[in-house]
């Protein structure tokens, strides 16, 4: 048995730096689970910690991702779509 816990890393609150362009897929994704967890907990102070653990959601800066969660449109089901570019789209997001 590895003695080596790879997926138990400490949480890094700085995130990490992406080694090149954030494919466009990651980036909704990102943007729309941080929109689950503000909404689940109401406040967004969750949202570093959850970033820090996240190991997908490090790949994608935390600034980017509040400036894409401060224009959500309001109340309704929306998602994300379009990567770092897109925009709120009206619906739920076609991949959890």
């Amino acid at each position: 048995m590895p003695t080596e816990r790879p997926f138990l890393t400490d949480p890094s609150p700085a995130g990490e730096r992406p080694a090149g362009a954030v494919p466009d897929a990651l980036y909704d994704l990102a943007v729309n689970r941080a929109w689950l967890v503000v909404r689940g907990v109401g406040h967004a102070d969750a949202l570093s910690a959850w970033h820090a653990r996240t190991r997908f959601a490090r790949r994608v800066p935390l600034e980017q991702v509040r400036r894409s969660l401060a224009t959500h449109p309001g109340p309704g089901e929306w998602h994300w779509a379009g990567g770092p570019q897109g925009t709120w789209v009206p619906g739920r997001a076609p991949f959890p």
